[in-house]
């Protein structure tokens, strides 16, 4: 066969092939490759579906090496001073919890008033301050040591803040012991709500309902009964101290809301912000005695007295920063109701064991006044929780009374 005929042959190959593919029909190819791009669309779709399913619903859990971050915590998992109180039932954690509160804070006040007591330390309050500020630095360092986020959240400009309110809080407070009884100022710091309404209503434009009010008519005369007493049969009486102690009052109305947007805005642990606020604190201090020229005599002062003056100062540190961390747990466990209740009874004890153990004139005026406090601090928690907290009405406290004279009436009559 030669080339010619071979490429005859070729084409005629090709043209009879031609007819078989041309003789499909145009629809039916459509259809095929439609149906064929539905279903692989549709294979896509579900893999979108599917991708997108496993992007938004699978939950990984870390296993027991692993170590969760501190600011992601489960809401049963409560652990204080290393002890986990979620193993424990209701009642336990809530006596651990009022065991811890009692025991450390009664300490501190116990160990604040010991450390004023000592002849010639009453006018370096500020001093103890700047002690008990490196003190919770360190504690705050070495729990955050701890754990497994170490960095900084809250803005450095938002921890200065804090800082000079902090130390305005506990700076005066402290002073104000050099001229106040222990007792007068615990009633003080027991009045917070007074600086809190009265900026709210003169910043804020704030309106109270009546039991707010009340409870701050109540707190106000209390003070007013307490500080008279006070002023009438103690000898070193000085209106200085109601000063440093009202101004500290205010300091620390505004540190806590100040304090609880920032933590809940950066989500900020407790140990960050202890750590942050007391060591810039710190700073602030030192730069004030330097330039006061107050340090040098403090200095001097403590360093005659090591171990009542420091040793104490560690001490009444210690027992503070252990006693805050059973009130969190509290407030975590319990709410903030049932807390307040805890931390005013153990006020009152403090007040007691004062007069118990260190020797002051007393009065029964004091008594009345802090019961006028109590009941002041009493209607302002009943305030905040009036739908978990319901005291009877006039009209049924009545009814109930005229029903039990008849029944005792027709008992006798029988």
């Amino acid at each position: 066969m030669d080339r010619t005929q071979f490429q005859n042959t070729e084409e005629q190959e090709l043209q009879e092939a031609q007819p078989a593919e041309e003789g499909r029909d145009p629809a039916v190819e459509k259809s095929r490759d439609e149906v064929a791009g539905l279903e692989c669309g549709k294979a896509e779709t579900m893999d979108l579906k599917f991708n997108n399913s496993r992007k938004y619903v699978s939950i990984s859990v870390p296993s027991k090496t692993q170590t969760m971050s501190p600011h992601i915590k489960s809401v049963e998992d409560v652990v204080v001073l290393g002890l986990n109180l979620s193993k424990f039932n209701k009642l336990t954690q809530f006596l651990i919890c009022v065991a811890g509160v009692f025991v450390f804070y009664l300490i501190y006040g116990y160990l604040q008033e010991l450390i004023f007591s000592m002849e010639g330390f009453k006018s370096f309050g500020w001093y103890l301050t700047l002690v008990q500020f490196a003190f919770y630095s360190i504690f705050g360092l070495i729990e955050l040591q701890l754990t497994q986020d170490k960095r900084r959240r809250i803005p450095g400009k938002t921890y200065m803040i804090i800082a000079f309110l902090t130390v305005g809080t506990m700076g005066l407070s402290n002073t104000s012991l050099g001229y106040l009884n222990y007792p007068t100022q615990v009633i003080f710091k027991c009045c917070k709500l007074i600086p809190v309404m009265l900026g709210g209503v003169f910043i804020q434009g704030k309106r109270y309902n009546l039991a707010d009010v009340s409870a701050a008519v109540c707190m106000s005369l209390g003070l007013i009964w307490f500080t008279l007493a006070d002023s009438t049969i103690a000898p070193n009486f000085n209106l200085t101290g109601v000063m440093l102690i009202s101004l500290a009052l205010c300091a620390d109305a505004v540190i806590g809301n100040v304090q609880e947007k920032a933590m809940k805005l950066h989500n900020a642990s407790n140990s960050e912000m202890v750590l942050y606020s007391y060591s810039i604190g710190f700073g602030y201090i030192l730069l004030g005695l330097s330039c006061t020229s107050g340090l040098g005599p403090a200095v001097a002062f403590c360093s005659k007295n090591p171990v009542r003056t420091y040793g104490y100062a560690f001490l009444f540190s210690l027992t503070g920063y252990f006693g805050i961390s059973f009130v969190l747990a509290l407030i975590k466990i319990f709410g903030a109701l049932l807390a307040v209740t805890v931390t005013t009874g153990r006020k009152a004890m403090t007040i007691v064991l004062s007069f118990l153990f260190f020797a002051k004139p007393f009065t029964f005026q004091y008594v009345w006044s802090g019961l006028l406090v109590v009941l002041g601090i009493f209607l302002n928690v009943y305030s905040k929780n009036m739908d978990k907290i319901r005291l009877p009405s006039m009209y049924s406290v009545v009814k109930q009374a005229m029903d039990l004279r008849k029944s005792r009436t027709l008992a006798q009559t029988v």
